[in-house]
């Protein structure tokens, strides 16, 4: 193993193994100081991968493990801002656990807020049938409800074709493969939504970003820009999409949208013009995250 920035070598890190893991877990969260805002949970995940185990069996047996070879490279790309999550190709979202690829965004915990309004809306007694999640990327959103709305079938769609590899791949992964079809599809295009048919629920993170907007160096080298970026105000997907919805929704069907901190006026009045009854929702740090749009009678 070549020396890295941490300042050891492997002869110095396998001169550590009698002392467990701790050592170069500390040594690895000061390196990622200063490049990662979770230096110490980025350490231990990386390392968990190399081992092969997860994050809490590790911790549970750091002192008698010894470092694999392969942390040494894995911390050197995170080092220059890979993203964990690609690193280790996985990500948790829900109660499911994803692989990921630089194809897709990295889902993400605030995203769970449209799959909480969805249960919120749908409540015990109701259930949607027909789910539909456009730009459905990894298939987060998607697979996320599948695995709420047990009776539920959905549809998935993309502009991407390797954006659908990898939902379908975690399609399978989560054994819904049976009740989940992908479509390749672009909404920019006349036509997109012909054929569809009519969803009980529509999930959608499209993307929001301006332009113009600087991203952390961390999205912006890794992430694909064609599922971030939607225009000069970071709505031109919304304009789109919004009017769409009469046609793809039923009548008492639902859809929620992610929209971006400073978004919810604009797609709330985006909505109003075609005619939705709209409501806010909040992630779990108080931020505007979602709006819901549908026809029927406001609860």
């Amino acid at each position: 193993m070549a020396e890295i920035y941490l300042g050891f070598t492997s002869s110095a890190i396998y001169g550590r193994m009698m002392t467990g893991l701790a050592p170069v877990l500390r040594e690895a969260t000061a390196a990622l100081e200063g490049i990662s805002p979770t230096p110490r949970l980025d350490a231990e995940l990386l390392l968990a991968h190399a081992l092969g185990i997860d994050r809490s069996a590790m911790l549970l047996r750091q002192h008698d493990l010894s470092v694999p070879d392969s942390y040494s490279g894995l911390l050197a790309r995170r080092v220059v801002d890979e993203p964990v999550a690609y690193i280790t190709g996985v990500q948790a979202f829900w109660d499911l656990e994803l692989c990921v690829t630089p194809d897709v965004l990295i889902p993400r915990a605030d995203s769970e807020t449209l799959v909480q309004a969805a249960i919120d809306w749908f409540g015990e007694n109701n259930a949607p049938m027909r789910i539909a999640d456009l730009g459905t990327g990894s298939g987060a959103l998607l697979l996320a409800a599948l695995s709420i709305f047990p009776n539920a079938k959905a549809m998935g769609l993309d502009t991407s074709a390797k954006a659908l590899a990898v939902a379908s791949d975690n399609a399978n992964r989560a054994k819904f493969a049976d009740r989940v079809q992908f479509e390749l599809r672009d909404w920019t295009k006349a036509g997109w939504a012909d054929g569809l048919g009519q969803f009980d629920l529509i999930l959608c993170n499209p993307p929001y970003i301006e332009d113009g907007f600087i991203l952390a160096p961390m999205v912006a080298a890794h992430e694909p820009h064609g599922a971030l970026f939607a225009g000069a105000d970071g709505l031109d997907d919304y304009r789109i999409l919004v009017p769409s919805l009469r046609a793809l929704l039923n009548s008492c069907g639902v859809a929620f949208f992610e929209i971006g901190y400073n978004q919810a006026q604009a797609v709330h009045k985006l909505g109003v013009d075609e005619g939705f009854l709209t409501e806010l929702h909040h992630d779990l740090a108080g931020n505007p995250r979602a709006i819901r749009f549908s026809l029927g009678i406001a609860e």
